[in-house]
């Protein structure tokens, strides 16, 4: 196993006038589970292709291990990578799918079946080795991917997506069982998508990127606790993150008909950057509701869940309406069309300067 360095990568594709990877710095600690997450076009899969020797790295470097890969081909970088579209041989038997990179090596066909065989083990495949493809369900071939990757026992395993083509109910077992798999094999692995809660439920650690840069690598829940910015704030949680641009005033800011406090600190790097407004983060969770005071919002969708409900509202004020998300209890939702007044918990808000976007508070 091996740790993994991207030392001020950069990948500028031909043509183009930013690059699509930024000096992206970030050490993945041997046998760490790091997830890659961000909107389409962030630049998560070309990181990830550029550690797998498919994309040219521009600037920078690459290492695994104490061995500089930045200009090694894919076959010397001692990795495995499971791919969104499952990329199996339709002709090969799961067995041979499983076991192909190994005959490639050279291995005698003994060493080769046992390995397939502990591997199909691990993945409850052992029924399926003598099946083609064609006849497993997508989970099913998403396993055998899986299987082929581990039988080689890389260095580093690399998963761009490999859930995005299963049902919604198979993605959530699969991922479960992605990670078990992950930490009893303790291989070093990387994983891309686009699914912020996957990201959240599997990673030692998320690194979150934008436009081509990092924004934000840390634990899933100080990620959640402590967002670095505006845009992590947004990203990360589901629902999203409120974010309301509020005014300063004496000793914290003004929530609709309440005064919320904030830190001093928070005030006073706002009044040095200039900003008459902050930008105030508040989880649907963290919302008190009341009869009076705070946001007076209007409630246009309830999506009850069970043990809780979310409400959809809007609230109406002079530069226009606010939607917000709210958290209530699942057997005392309100009724549609109503209005609520909600006021965020002080301790639990999040502030924001309006104009960099950079976290204020502590």
């Amino acid at each position: 196993m091996a740790s993994v360095t991207f030392d001020k990568a950069t990948r500028l594709y031909p043509g183009g006038d930013k690059p699509a990877v930024d000096q992206l710095e970030l050490e993945i600690a041997d046998g760490e589970f790091l997830v890659l997450v961000g909107p389409s076009g962030c630049g998560k899969s070309t990181s990830l292709r550029m550690l797998a020797g498919l994309e040219d790295v521009n600037g920078g470097a690459i290492r695994i291990g104490d061995r500089d890969v930045t200009h090694l081909p894919p076959k010397d970088r001692d990795i495995a990578m499971v791919f969104q579209n499952y990329a199996l041989y339709p002709h090969m038997s799961v067995a041979d799918n499983m076991g192909f990179a190994l005959k490639i090596a050279g291995e005698d066909k003994a060493t080769i079946r046992r390995k397939v065989e502990d591997a199909a083990k691990m993945l409850d495949l052992t029924q399926y080795l003598d099946r083609k493809p064609k006849a497993l369900s997508g989970g099913q071939r998403q396993r055998v991917a899986m299987g082929r990757a581990i039988v080689r026992k890389p260095q580093v395993f690399l998963m761009d997506e490999p859930l995005s083509n299963l049902d919604a109910k198979l993605r959530v077992s699969t991922r479960t069982q992605i990670a078990a798999l992950q930490r009893d094999l303790g291989i070093t692995t990387v994983y891309v998508t686009h699914d912020q809660v996957e990201a959240m439920t599997m990673g030692d650690r998320v690194a979150v990127l934008k436009d081509g840069l990092l924004q934000q690598v840390d634990t899933p829940r100080n990620m959640y606790d402590r967002p670095a910015n505006l845009f992590v704030a947004g990203f990360i949680g589901s629902p999203a993150m409120n974010l309301v641009e509020v005014p300063i005033a004496d000793g914290g800011v003004k929530f609709g008909e309440s005064v919320v406090p904030v830190s001093r600190e928070a005030l006073s790097a706002a009044a040095d950057a200039g900003d008459r407004t902050v930008t105030v983060g508040v989880r649907p969770e963290h919302f008190d509701i009341g009869d009076t005071g705070g946001l007076t919002i209007t409630v246009n969708v309830v999506e009850e869940l069970g043990a809780d409900g979310y409400v959809y509202g809007s609230t109406s004020h002079s530069e226009g309406s606010q939607d917000i998300v709210v958290r209530v209890n699942g057997r005392q939702v309100p009724e549609k069309g109503s209005t609520l007044h909600v006021v965020p918990r002080a301790d639990e808000i999040h502030v924001f300067s309006t104009s960099s976007g950079a976290r204020l508070s502590g």
